[in-house]
This record gives structure tokens, sequence and C-alpha cells, in this order.
């Protein structure tokens, strides 16, 4: 990472709704309706938009993200370290802390990052690679900011997969 970098938490969305919202919003419901029952009709309005199911693939979205992020902290980073998995459980928590991280476009800090536990390496610490990532970001950058691009995966053979809103058509006049 660089020292402008940042990560954000892990906050799965179905539909542009964040999973951990929902589950939140429905404990709230019981725990309100439990102890006054006349808030029955407020919630009952707020719950009938979502869909049956929904809250179960909630549920699913974030453990899914969860296991994810264990499953990659154990097998890379923490991959020769006994303590693997109580790490790995440590960094998940603070990163899905939904109450803590508030919102999806939190930045989470490069000393934030190390103070729950990550291993960073900092790209200022490595000038030519430094240069070589902040040149592939400023290409990647003039892309996206000078066409109607709005999404690009490319891998290291060169192939990519370019997202466009419309066509652009450009004709030049003989």
């Amino acid at each position: 990472m660089s020292k402008h970098s940042n990560l954000g938490p892990i906050d799965p969305h179905l539909r542009d709704i964040p999973t951990y919202g929902v589950i939140r919003e429905f404990r709230r419901a019981f725990k309100e309706v439990k102890k006054d029952p006349s808030k029955l009709a407020i919630w009952e309005l707020i719950i009938s938009q979502y869909r049956p199911t929904f809250l179960g693939q909630c549920e699913n979205a974030v453990r899914w993200s969860n296991d994810f992020v264990k499953e990659q902290l154990e097998k890379n980073m923490f991959a020769e370290d006994s303590k693997r998995k109580t790490k790995a459980n440590k960094i998940v928590r603070e990163l899905s802390n939904y109450q803590k991280n508030k919102v999806h476009d939190r930045h989470i800090h490069i000393d934030e990052c190390e103070k729950i536990g990550l291993v960073i390496e900092k790209i200022e610490d490595d000038q030519t690679l430094q240069d070589l990532v902040l040149t592939v970001h400023h290409c990647f950058m003039h892309t996206l900011m000078n066409t109607p691009s709005f999404k690009i995966i490319e891998n290291h053979l060169g192939a990519a997969l370019v997202k466009r809103q419309g066509i652009i058509a450009v004709q030049q006049q003989v």
C-alpha cells in the first residue's frame, strides 16, 4: 500500500442495499416491537418492502464475504504463521464491524490497517515498484476520465475487458 492508499470495510450489498444494515434493521425492529407492540405498524411498512428470502440472502452474503476474507488471509498473508486463524478472525471482525465502520465508503488508511493486524508493505519503500504502479494507475485514470469507459480489467497477458457507456463515433470529413 502507499501512504495515500486505503482499504474499505467488508460490506456486501444486494441491490445496492448494505446487507449488514438490513440485518441490523431487522434486529432493531424485532426488539422495538417486542418492547412496544404499537411500533408494529411502522416497522411493517419498512420491512414489507423487502421480498421473501431477502434477509436470508443478506445473512448468506455476510457469511460468504467474511469467510472469503478469512480464508484468503489464512492461505496467503498468514500462511506460515501458527496463529493464522486467530489473526485472520481479528482482522475480519474489525473490517466487518458495521457499527464502527458505519458506511460502505469508509477509508481505512495504512496506519489503521497495520493496527488491526494486516501485514503491509509500503510501496514507497521500493522506488522502482512505486514508479511502475503509479504509471499503470495514471494510464487507467487517463483512460477512465477521457473515454466513456467506466471499468477496466486487464491481466498480465494483456487480455482486457473494458466496459463502456454508449458508443461514441468520430467521423472525419474528407
